[in-house]
């Protein structure tokens, strides 16, 4: 997401094998104890989809983020809030084999989430057609990271999205960020 923006920002490693994530310093930003984080100024988000969403609309309103009077914005803000609404829990439903009434869950069944985003790609490249937006960054991100660890079924439409995804400029620069910090901290690859 942050290179995206194309705006400079500053990473901090939390050591979560050494419990930082769990300390006072994190805890005070994020009482889940979860990562990501951001703060930027005064202001302190959590939670993936709404740091994309601040960011997007923050820093690239009309570039990674519609306008809010755009006729897309609708649908920007669908794929935004899909990934921990309706795909994540979702996959943990199928993956875990809860019994659950598909009717009474908001995420509702596994295939149809599949379908749903499959249908959703199927006009592409992006979700919302020829336009990249975060939404792309916090749906892809989730479906990329599932792929890696056999979380989703690869659909055709979803493995070619992961691989469009995987070759932007920003993804490969994020990537190789992400490389350094894992070979400086020796930690595990997977």
């Amino acid at each position: 997401m942050l290179e995206e923006l194309g705006e400079p920002y500053e990473l901090r490693y939390v050591d979560m094998m050494a419990g930082e994530h769990r300390k006072d310093a994190h805890a005070s930003r994020n009482r889940m104890k979860k990562l990501p984080v951001i703060e930027d100024g005064e202001v302190v988000v959590s939670e993936t989809a709404a740091i994309g969403v601040y960011l997007a609309d923050k820093y690239a309103l009309g570039r990674l983020s519609p306008a809010l009077d755009d006729a897309d914005r609708g649908a920007f803000l669908r794929w935004c809030f899909f990934s921990p609404s309706v795909l994540e829990p979702g996959a943990m439903a199928h993956a875990s084999k809860w019994d659950y009434k598909p009717g009474q869950a908001g995420f509702g069944r596994y295939e149809d989430v599949i379908e749903t985003i499959d249908d959703a790609l199927g006009e592409g490249p992006w979700l919302l057609g020829e336009r990249f937006t975060m939404a792309d960054c916090i749906l892809g991100g989730t479906i990329r990271w599932f792929i890696q660890f056999g979380m989703i079924e690869k659909t055709d439409a979803i493995v070619a999205y992961a691989e469009r995804l995987g070759g932007r400029e920003a993804n490969q620069r994020a990537a190789a960020i992400n490389a350094k910090v894992t070979e400086e901290r020796g930690l595990p690859t997977r």
